[in-house]
């Protein structure tokens, strides 16, 4: 019998964004300057949670997490994509290419779970305020990223074992910038039928049941607030969950855009685009929307600030 665990391509070519030769300078300025702005975001985020004291709370220990979780998946894709685009080659080795299947799913599936942490975080927070310090306790906190990060770590190895079993026998072009599971898939000359499956089971498991969640989160605290309307209460909610609500909207915009909208004609081109918005754009907005829409953070950043200048 033949064994289908092999491939029989050592590499992939990766044909990157639909971009001109001429426009390449511009757009390789550009994505740079997104990802080191990502990743320098991120970084202060969790420096100010770190010094800073009066943040040492259950919402920014999960922020300091989704801060980590945000430079870690954008630096599976774009220092590969930023080299491709500066040396112009397109190639990627098999297991290169294995290995930033199993990362990208790996934190894109941990940006899930910590979103909905944070949704419970919220909701408790509103709904059960006497009760807060007992409920989101230390001990749950650590619980709920541990979980975390072991289920969608066990989702993206599952996906990852049965990616390395199939065969690619007549194509190694990848009409995209990073090694994406649905377009791999595409290419198997082996049958990716048990594969669909388990997309379609886990996925909606990471993905859609985590996303139910928060919205029924949201739902009990619209609903708490409706029960007591007040402008003073209105205004703490907004300023308490507004940020996390524009992080969500962000990461399951493009999530529902790239997986759940139907394809067009030009789909190939669209998704890669899409994609863009999902790896460098949100990650690199976060920081943004947090402190910005943040009280405490912005606070925090004085204080360090002025703590330097002192020091200075």
């Amino acid at each position: 019998m033949r064994r289908d665990n092999q491939s029989s391509v050592s590499e992939f070519l990766l044909l990157g964004l639909p971009i001109q030769p001429e426009q390449q300078g511009m757009y390789y300025a550009l994505f740079l300057g997104m990802y080191l702005t990502t990743v320098l975001g991120n970084l202060l985020i969790i420096l100010l949670i770190r010094l800073d004291s009066r943040l040492h709370t259950p919402m920014y220990f999960f922020l300091s997490h989704l801060a980590l979780t945000d430079i870690s998946f954008s630096s599976v894709t774009a220092p590969k994509m930023l080299m491709n685009m500066l040396t112009q080659t397109q190639s990627i080795s098999y297991a290169g290419c294995i290995s930033q299947v199993y990362f990208f799913l790996s934190f894109g599936g941990l940006d899930s779970f910590l979103l909905t942490s944070m949704a419970y975080d919220r909701y408790v927070a509103i709904c059960h305020p006497l009760h807060y310090t007992t409920m989101m306790s230390q001990n749950l906190c650590l619980q709920l990223v541990i979980v975390s990060w072991v289920l969608s770590s066990t989702n993206s190895l599952v996906h990852t074992l049965l990616l390395a079993r199939l065969s690619f026998l007549k194509e190694n072009t990848l009409h995209h910038f990073f090694c994406d599971l649905s377009t791999l898939l595409k290419l198997s000359s082996s049958d990716t039928s048990i594969n669909k499956l388990v997309i379609l089971i886990i996925g909606s498991m990471v993905i859609t049941l985590p996303f139910i969640c928060i919205l029924v989160s949201y739902g009990h605290i619209g609903a708490t607030i409706l029960r007591r309307p007040s402008i003073k209460g209105i205004y703490k909610a907004l300023s308490t969950c507004g940020s996390h609500l524009s992080v969500v909207s962000l990461y399951y915009g493009t999530i529902i855009g790239l997986y759940y909208l139907p394809s067009s004609n030009n789909a190939d081109d669209l998704d890669v685009i899409v994609s863009v918005l999902y790896v460098l754009v949100t990650p690199m907005l976060n920081p943004f929307i947090y402190s910005l829409r943040n009280q405490d953070m912005k606070g925090a950043l004085r204080s360090i600030l002025s703590r330097g200048t002192f020091s200075v």
